[in-house]
């Protein structure tokens, strides 16, 4: 049994066969909940120490590390069953929907900053911090991941059990290899 069965196997009913009936989709959001780490504190990080003054630029780095940990997360992971493409059209395709992914995150901080001029002098440091975090790390992170979850299920990983390295005993029961 995988580390990720074994964790499920722990929730309660219904929350359990929801979570096996789903498994990708909660696969996606765990990966999704460790990249989002990686991304709130490389932007935090590089827009107080590096890019003070460049937000924006600072955003789009952090959610870049982010992306690349995500794939390999997400390939080796997730969407380990899925593919039918050659490797490298499947990892053009997977930066492809995260470059269009990485304008969606930005957008909404982009918007706060300099459309609504929600930054200092205009507003308080304070105001400003909050902002910055519900636009980028909230508003822009729901956008793109729902676009995300959309890409790679139609086109960066299309077909379904089509890679069988790593199936479990569970993946086998679903294709009546057992």
């Amino acid at each position: 049994m995988s580390l990720g069965e074994t964790v499920i196997s722990r929730f309660p009913e219904p929350i359990r066969s929801i979570a096996l009936k789903h498994r990708e989709l909660v696969k996606f959001a765990l990966v999704g909940g460790t990249c989002f780490v990686i991304d709130t504190v490389l932007f935090f990080g590089i827009k107080t120490v590096v890019l003070p003054n460049n937000p924006v630029t600072a955003k789009i780095i952090a959610t870049l590390v982010a992306t690349i940990v995500s794939y390999i997360l997400n390939r080796e992971w997730s969407f380990r069953t899925r593919g039918g493409r050659e490797r490298h059209h499947e990892a053009l395709l997977f930066f492809l929907v995260n470059g269009i992914g990485i304008v969606l995150n930005s957008a909404p901080l982009w918007v706060s900053r300099y459309a609504f001029h929600l930054q200092e002098p205009h507003v308080s440091r304070l105001t400003e911090e909050i902002s910055d975090f519900l636009s980028a790390q909230i508003v822009g992170t729901l956008i793109a991941m729902a676009f995300r979850w959309y890409g790679y299920k139609n086109w960066v990983f299309p077909e379904e059990n089509v890679r069988g390295a790593g199936r479990t005993i569970e993946d086998e029961k679903e294709l009546g290899h057992s």
